[in-house]
């Protein structure tokens, strides 16, 4: 009981063109490019300098890249660390700072037709990205765009399924 009190849950829309990270209960979200800023320093070391719409902007400095790491012409995720790392910020940003916070189940939905649909291979990078990105459980939802009402309920259309890599 205690812990269904402090537990949360995100619904995370995966796309090339928008991540949405949803928090049911509260209503905050986040629905941005999934883009991320990246610096080389002059030792070689990469640092992160802007997430989402702000990773446009931040090109203007010296020896900044741009990447998505959801685009790729055959599967959602192209770069598996640079996609966990744009999930950590955008999950940073909607949960906000807490003192104490449980870690959140992760309802992963990936977006876009799948030609034959997902392999075991895709559907184990989208746990595994939520699990770096903080989850304490991951379920991955196939079908239409569900609501807050839908995910606080456990009540979920007949026309999608949840599946487990």
């Amino acid at each position: 009981m205690l812990k269904q009190f402090f537990n949360q849950q995100l619904y995370i829309q995966l796309s090339p063109q928008r991540v949405l990270v949803r928090d049911p209960k509260s209503g905050q979200a986040i629905d941005e490019v999934p883009e991320i800023a990246l610096q080389r320093a002059p030792s070689g070391k990469l640092t992160i300098v802007a997430l989402g719409q702000d990773a446009r902007g931040a090109v203007a400095q010296p020896d900044t890249a741009v990447h998505n790491p959801f685009a790729h012409p055959r599967s959602l995720v192209s770069d598996f660390t640079l996609a966990e790392q744009v999930l950590k910020g955008f999950i940073w940003r909607v949960r906000g700072r807490r003192l104490f916070t449980m870690s959140p189940v992760i309802v992963m939905h990936p977006l876009g037709e799948h030609a034959g649909g997902l392999t075991q291979l895709e559907l184990r990078a989208f746990r595994e990205l939520a699990l770096g990105a903080g989850a304490a459980s991951v379920r991955i939802w196939l079908g239409p765009p569900l609501t807050d009402e839908q995910l606080l309920s456990g009540t979920l259309p007949a026309t999608g399924r949840i599946v487990s890599p």
